[in-house]
């Protein structure tokens, strides 16, 4: 036998389809426990309901799904040895008005005793758009590590498109992230900013890069420095068949129910846009977008987790940034799951404190002059 006579193993759920994250062997051994405390080391359990059930059924298995994920986010353990004391980072909230008058918390994080010019990230969180807060413990934590490395971190306090008190569909998150970096970028001298990066993870990673699009085509694109998108969530293709997702996305197969699953991920997408729209917008999903969307764009990092569904989708977005000129880096973390390297800081330290570090040493590659 040869070896052009033996089989390709295929990973994960494509290989063995009964695989989860216990036996999948890719998997981090700390992460599968960290999981584990909260029963998510599993098959990630499918909704309830679908899509097909109606307006009324897709917000009820929504808003369960946003007080899931927030239990989690108010229990898994974050403390490491080592931490800075609050009191290391000054927390200043203010707010700006979205043009529809809405108005949207803005919380800047910034080394405590440091006056002089600093770096801004913008930090826009995830959850699909649709759920999670923007003052959790997570997201709080994330941008005092951020201002640790001597930047300005700027939490934006967008609208999701489900909240208890109802819906805010596409492009109202959209519109409030729009106007938090208009604001940032007429206050530099005052806030004394200097370079503007985007930041994001998953859903939030979908708005640091739809509102780059956006600000191209309004003509503000000068307002950004540079883009880093962690684990981007931008095809609204997770209710695909199978034979497309093979194609184009075959993550989506090979680690469906890996903490995350596409089902999930499209009541999500029903709710972002339940009229079905914008189902190839690249303001809404920016997989979609033509070089011409593309030509031009700052900077970019692409960061993908290797047993994430979501993964092939952002490798395709680097590679449509690639094909359009644009400067941007890749990264893969090796055997963790969607949004791990936030979200479980203490089982994952070393992957936590490596993305908080490849952000800043972004940031300071950059060379953008502005007036």
């Amino acid at each position: 036998m040869t070896a052009t006579d033996v089989p390709p193993t295929l990973p994960g759920r494509l290989g063995d389809p009964s695989l989860d994250l216990r036996t999948d062997p890719r998997a981090k051994p700390d992460l599968v426990a960290a999981l584990a405390a909260f029963g998510l080391d599993g098959p990630a359990a499918p909704p309830p309901v679908t899509r097909a059930d109606g307006p009324a059924a897709v917000s009820e298995a929504v808003g369960a799904l946003h007080d899931g994920f927030s239990a989690v986010y108010a229990a898994v353990p974050l403390d490491l040895p080592g931490d800075a004391p609050d009191d290391a980072v000054e927390v200043t909230e203010t707010s700006v008005a979205s043009p529809d008058g809405h108005v949207v918390p803005l919380v800047l994080y910034r080394p405590a005793g440091v006056s002089g010019p600093l770096p801004c990230v913008v930090y826009i969180h995830g959850g699909g758009m649709v759920i999670l807060d923007a003052e959790t413990r997570v997201h709080d934590r994330w941008c005092r590590e951020l201002a640790l490395t001597g930047v300005v971190a700027a939490r934006v306090g967008f609208r999701n498109a489900w909240t208890a008190l109802g819906a805010h569909p596409f492009p109202a998150g959209l519109d409030d992230c729009a106007a938090a970096l208009r604001w940032l970028d007429d206050q530099r001298g005052e806030l004394g900013l200097t370079r503007i990066v985007l930041q994001g993870e998953s859903g939030g990673a979908n708005l640091v890069l739809a509102t780059t699009l956006r600000a191209k085509r309004s003509g503000d694109l000068d307002a950004i420095d540079g883009v880093y998108a962690s684990v981007p969530y931008v095809s609204g293709g997770y209710a695909w068949d199978d034979a497309r997702k093979l194609r184009e996305l075959p993550s989506m197969i090979e680690n469906d129910g890996y903490f995350i699953n596409c089902a999930l991920m499209d009541l999500l997408v029903a709710a972002y846009d339940p009229h079905g729209r914008h189902t190839e917008d690249p303001l809404a999903w920016p997989l979609f977008a033509t070089d011409d969307d593309l030509a031009g764009l700052p900077p970019h990092v692409i960061s993908v987790n290797e047993l994430d569904p979501l993964r092939d989708e952002g490798l395709a977005y680097y590679r449509k940034l690639l094909r359009a000129g644009v400067p941007v880096e890749g990264r893969m973390n090796l055997g963790i799951v969607h949004g791990a390297e936030m979200i479980f800081r203490q089982a994952l330290p070393g992957e936590h404190r490596a993305a908080i570090a490849d952000i800043r040493a972004f940031v300071d590659r950059l060379d953008v002059v502005h007036d």
